[in-house]
C-alpha cells in the first residue's frame, strides 16, 4: 500500500506490553496513543473527492529486535480510515520486569515497548 506524498500530520507514540511478551499488543497501543488526541476535521475537504478511502495513512514501528511476527492485520485495524501500510524498523525497548506472572502469559520476565510514527496524508 501506498505511503502519502501529500503528509500532513505526523503523530508519534509508544505502548508497553508488561506482561506476554507481545510486540504485537505493543504496537497497537503506541498506535492508539499516536492517535488518541486527534481530530482531523478539514481533512476530507483536502482529500480527492472529499473521499476519507483517499486517505493514506503510514505507520513506522520500532520494535525490539528478535521479538514475535508482527500481526500487521491487528495494527491496521487501529485506523476506521484510509489505505494503511506498516513498516517496522529495529527500536523499542525489551527490559527486565524482574517478574514473570504466568498467569498473565508470562514466559520470560521481559517488558516490550514500541514506538510507533503515524502519518497521515493522501
Amino acid at each position: 500500500m501506498p505511503t502519502p506524498n501529500n503528509v500532513l500530520l505526523v503523530e508519534v507514540g509508544m505502548g508497553i506490553d508488561q506482561h506476554g511478551q507481545s510486540a504485537t499488543k505493543a504496537a497497537v497501543r503506541a498506535c492508539q496513543n499516536a492517535i488518541r488526541g486527534n481530530a482531523l476535521p478539514g481533512l476530507k475537504r483536502l482529500l480527492p473527492d472529499g473521499d476519507l478511502r483517499h486517505m493514506r495513512v503510514h505507520v513506522t514501528l520500532g520494535i525490539p529486535a528478535g521479538r514475535d511476527t508482527l500481526d500487521e492485520a491487528a495494527v491496521r485495524a487501529v485506523f476506521p480510515y484510509g489505505e494503511v501500510s506498516v513498516t517496522s524498523v529495529p527500536g523499542g525497548l525489551a527490559a527486565h520486569s524482574h517478574s514473570v506472572l504466568a498467569d498473565k502469559g508470562d514466559s520470560n520476565d521481559l517488558i516490550y515497548a514500541v514506538v510507533a510514527a503515524v502519518e497521515v496524508g493522501w
